[in-house]
């Protein structure tokens, strides 16, 4: 991996400011279009930058400027860095343990029934199988589908949930949102419940008759001193 120099921008600030070098020179340092080194030299672009010094960074050396200042033809070349960094391996199929790969059936079966969002490749991906075999696995014909029964890859140590949670979203992006009928909504529109009348009826209210009401209490009074004679006797 070729090294490439860091904030291109606010390195030709810092050059513009405090050498003497070419316009030109700048430019190619900094992978940038002399006019628009010019423009920074003008005031006229990147204003809210700030400089960056890229000898403090370890990318350009004070012997490096001295000799494209005397020498207009020269062209700046990068300092060698003083620690490698080892380049990413590119990422190829996941690797699954041994004593693992009789579980990946399984695990397959477990993400193609509650996550049929998920593509092929992304399964593959997850638990380091093949599209054939997910293929076999979802349309029930592998040597052992009888005998598979559906486990978490997670739980199985097969997948992380950070990844299973990162594939099911990107699965998830740009899908139509579930209509009521797929989630089963039992509930009604209000346009329609507004329409409809109760299901009982509310007891119109009576006009309270004050007669009979204290008619009723002297009965009451009456009968309850005759069963009190009664007794006596």
């Amino acid at each position: 991996m070729a090294q490439q120099l860091l904030m291109p921008k606010a390195t030709a600030i810092w050059l513009v400011d405090n050498t003497a070098l070419s316009f030109d020179q700048i430019a190619q340092f900094c992978k940038l279009h002399p006019l628009e080194v010019k423009a920074i030299a003008d005031g006229e672009a990147a204003q809210g930058i700030k400089g960056l010094d890229p000898i403090s960074t370890g990318q350009l050396s004070r012997d490096e400027i001295a000799r494209a200042e005397a020498n207009p033809n020269h062209k700046l070349k990068l300092s060698e860095p003083k620690v490698r960094v080892p380049e990413s391996k590119r990422r190829g199929p996941r690797y699954t343990p041994v004593s693992k790969r009789q579980d990946r059936p399984n695990a397959i079966l477990w993400l193609v029934r509650n996550h049929p969002e998920l593509k092929d490749a992304q399964i593959s991906r997850l638990v380091g199988t093949t599209k054939s075999t997910i293929e076999q696995i979802r349309e029930r014909t592998h040597w052992n589908s009888a005998n598979l029964a559906p486990m978490d890859p997670v739980t199985l140590g097969l997948c992380s949930q950070i990844d299973l949670d990162m594939e099911v979203e990107k699965a998830s992006k740009g899908r139509p949102l579930p209509t009521a009928a797929e989630l089963g909504a039992t509930l009604q529109p209000a346009q329609e419940t507004e329409r409809m009348s109760p299901s009982f009826e509310r007891e119109e209210e009576r006009e309270i008759d004050a007669d009979a009401v204290f008619a009723k209490l002297k009965s009451l009074k009456s009968s309850s001193k005759d069963e009190d004679e009664d007794d006596r006797f």
